[in-house]
């Protein structure tokens, strides 16, 4: 009888520990419910600056907007994309998400696009993250409407928002772009050929 209360009081004792332990997510040693730190706009100017080779001002200016709009972000993805379309596109990214206390982790991201849209480019991109509280939380689909963004300084911003999460990608690089679209981008651990 003994025996087999302290069977079940210990089988009780491990799936909670396991309840809790998924609950804050692989990788993430934050207690469950507490939210991810938030970055400033002094912490960002310069690295938008350096990451995208623009002038700190012109930085300045589109995390300004970003902020005033959004608040402070949780999080943000450093890397690079390349895109092309005739009236049906795609998209393919990679790079790094940073979190205050975490480790950088690898992200890719593909998708397609459909509008009046024609031509290809290659850009660096800086997306800062809302509301993005775990690393595993980017691992979705993000929808968005490319081409009635707003412009800064030569630099194109748009957002893309899903389950209370808003990204919003800063985008500087070459090629020949015209029109609008929609479209998602889908946010994964590896490298997918297909863009769906």
């Amino acid at each position: 009888m003994i025996h087999r209360r302290s069977l079940i009081a210990s089988g009780l004792a491990l799936s909670a520990t396991s309840v809790a332990a998924c609950a804050t997510g692989p990788a993430d040693d934050r207690p469950f419910g507490e939210r991810a730190e938030t970055y400033t706009r002094e912490e960002l100017v310069p690295t938008v600056s350096d990451f995208l080779g623009v002038t700190a001002e012109t930085a300045g200016a589109a995390i300004e907007r970003l902020f005033r709009d959004n608040g402070r972000p949780t999080a943000y993805i450093a890397g690079e994309e390349g895109s092309a379309a005739v009236t049906v596109g795609a998209r393919y990214g990679r790079g790094l998400l940073y979190m205050k206390n975490q480790s950088p982790l690898e992200v890719f991201w593909q998708g397609p696009s459909i509008g009046a849209d024609v031509g290809g480019n290659a850009s660096r991109v800086f997306t800062l993250c809302y509301n993005l509280q775990y690393q595993d939380a980017i691992f979705r689909r993000f929808p968005g409407v490319e081409g009635s963004a707003y412009l800064v300084g030569g630099l194109g911003i748009n957002y893309q928002r899903a389950d209370g999460i808003t990204l919003a990608p800063i985008r500087a690089g070459v090629g020949v772009r015209l029109g609008a679209n929609i479209g998602y981008l889908s946010y994964s651990r590896q490298r997918n050929i297909l863009p769906f």
